[in-house]
């Protein structure tokens, strides 16, 4: 296993899902990300799917050796990425503004 891709993208994950699990249960966002975050709590489980991805792809990339279960593992891992991107996206979006006429 190579350690060294497997400890820095961890240990990324680990504060990402620390910031997830506070905008979850708090609210609370990091600062540089507070203005555009309108809804923090979705944004907070965008970023532990986000978390979750990153640790998925760590362990079937780096764990097995099997080629087929490796690239299937890492497609799952590549697709929640994309998922919790999509809902971190979303968590920022500004309602509309509709007119009446």
């Amino acid at each position: 296993m190579r350690l060294y891709l497997a400890i820095p993208v961890v240990l990324l994950a680990l504060l990402i899902a620390a910031s997830g699990v506070a905008a979850l249960t708090r609210g609370w966002v990091l600062p540089t990300n507070r203005l555009p975050v309108r809804r923090p709590r979705l944004y907070g489980w965008g970023q532990l799917v986000v978390a979750l991805a990153l640790c998925w792809q760590v362990a079937f990339l780096l764990l097995l050796s099997d080629p087929d279960t490796r690239q299937w593992g890492t497609l799952t891992g590549s697709v929640l990425l994309l998922t919790g991107l999509l809902v971190m996206m979303v968590s920022r979006r500004t309602g509309g503004h509709r007119q009446d006429a």
